[in-house]
């Protein structure tokens, strides 16, 4: 292996690993900076998430959905040692960057991931596409069927198309109430 450039810097960096590994890698790169001593060269390791509303079967569920699969981000100076243990982490595929030297993200990007990762407020995850058919299964409109117009997915409602005396009539509706048929 090539020396690496010692850099005196903290920086972020991204690790490639295998997906669905991410929490594992995450877990055993902190115990082995932890069992190398390597805290003074290796600070942070983030799996980046951020929550999300995911409406399944008429039932709302706040879930962490993985912002990059396969990536874990980890903050540290990069030495031959550091880089060592970091790149010999089980299921690290390596870093990004160019060969073996791996590129620093911008603290721009971190700063704007890190915003994403402390939103409160999920965003609402709709299964379902204009054009759809559904069944309205709650409200006014019970057993009503239509095609789905609109989908505001900021609020989680749907405007739907439904027949009403000869002609289409658009409704708004909560995303619970209503079934893909």
């Amino acid at each position: 292996m090539a020396k690496q450039q010692v850099s005196q810097e903290r920086n972020w960096y991204v690790l490639h690993t295998y997906s669905g590994y991410e929490e594992a890698v995450a877990k055993n790169l902190k115990q082995r900076i932890e069992s190398l001593g390597m805290e003074d060269k290796i600070f942070n390791v983030l799996v980046p998430k951020e929550k999300k509303i995911k409406i399944k079967n008429s039932k709302r569920k706040v879930i962490e959905e993985k912002i990059y699969p396969g990536y874990v981000l980890v903050e540290m100076m990069v030495t031959d040692d550091s880089w060592y243990v970091v790149r010999n982490t089980p299921n690290v595929t390596g870093f990004v960057g160019a060969g073996t030297m791996p590129i620093p993200i911008s603290k721009e990007e971190i700063d704007n991931l890190k915003k994403r990762m402390g939103i409160e407020a999920p965003q609402y995850q709709i299964e379902i596409e204009v054009g759809d058919p559904v069944k309205i299964v709650d409200g006014p409109f019970n057993d009503f069927d239509g095609k789905v117009a609109g989908i505001d997915a900021e609020r989680g409602k749907i405007k739907v198309l439904i027949n009403m005396f000869g002609r289409d009539t658009p409704v708004e509706l909560d995303s619970l109430q209503i079934k893909k048929i």
